[in-house]
């Protein structure tokens, strides 16, 4: 169980108010103020900085809070694992979308076969939302098809992966190699802002000196089903993982992009909250994960 300061101070970490963290977690203002000062006198460091009125983190403070969840998760599955009488078999972990639904069908499969008695929960969201998950505790990992801060989250590589563009069979792109260049002009189908493929795709764009707003025409679909759908039907061009359009491919209702000089490959990551006291069990059910 967290020390109750520390408790105190990640809820006002997140709410960033004295009154709304006093309401909370049922005590009075003061008591907040003092566990605040508490953490500060015996760390000799300012966790909160005043900018007005506005509250906000120290860098000092964002390090604290990102080992404090790291901390709680960690505190709650002992404690969930006491009441049980024995360690619990579980894993909560979420995937962005084609990960998801593309590649972790055959994984689970084995997993489950391996493994019976597992617990499992999957969320299915896109990178910035399941970061966030991450952070709140509502997950123990994730497994990651776009960016993120390195620097701040433990991570493991999960494998590489090709990154296409992708055309209709009667696009006028199809069989043909063009300049990324050529691409500005069409009509782009994007993943919403926060994917991980979105995100990919502006990175791509910067290191060609380009933008979005170089581009003619754009469409932003959250549904990957739905921007295969209008690819097949020759209404636009996108890029997307190879994972999440090879049976398109492969069956013929989608063709790769033949782009001079374009060759793409990222990491799938799994990722977990930085100083986590299960990093080493992760890392067994990581290596689990790549067997399948």
């Amino acid at each position: 169980m967290l020390d109750y300061r520390l408790e105190t101070f990640l809820v006002l970490a997140q709410v960033l108010n004295f009154t709304k963290t006093a309401e909370i977690l049922h005590i009075t203002q003061p008591a907040v103020s003092q566990h605040i000062k508490a953490l500060e006198s015996l760390y000799g460091v300012k966790l909160f900085h005043y900018e007005g009125k506005r509250l906000s983190l120290s860098v000092s403070g964002d390090l604290l809070y990102e080992y404090g969840v790291a901390m709680r998760v960690s505190s709650e599955r002992v404690l969930a694992s006491l009441a049980l009488g024995s360690p619990s078999v579980s894993l909560r972990f979420g995937t962005t979308l084609t990960i998801g639904e593309y590649v972790m069908p055959d994984i689970l499969e084995r997993l489950l076969i391996d493994s019976p008695s597992l617990s499992l929960s999957m969320a299915v969201n896109n990178t910035h939302d399941l970061l966030g998950s991450l952070r709140d505790g509502e997950i123990d990992f994730a497994v990651l098809e776009g960016h993120f801060d390195k620097s701040k989250y433990g991570f493991s590589e999960f494998r590489k992966a090709e990154f296409v563009g992708v055309c209709g069979v009667d696009h006028p792109f199809a069989g043909k190699t063009i300049s990324f260049s050529d691409i500005l002009g069409e009509n782009i189908i994007l993943r919403e802002s926060g994917s991980g493929t979105r995100s990919i795709f502006e990175q791509i764009l910067f290191e060609q000196n380009f933008s979005l707003e170089s581009l003619s025409h754009y469409v932003e679909i959250a549904n990957m089903r739905s921007i295969k759908h209008l690819l097949e039907k020759n209404l636009g061009i996108s890029f997307l993982y190879r994972d999440g359009v090879a049976s398109e491919i492969n069956s013929g209702l989608l063709s790769v992009l033949d782009i001079r000089g374009f060759d793409v490959m990222r990491e799938y990551n799994f990722v977990y909250l930085k100083g986590s006291l299960h990093a080493d069990i992760l890392e067994s059910w990581f290596d689990a994960f790549r067997r399948g």
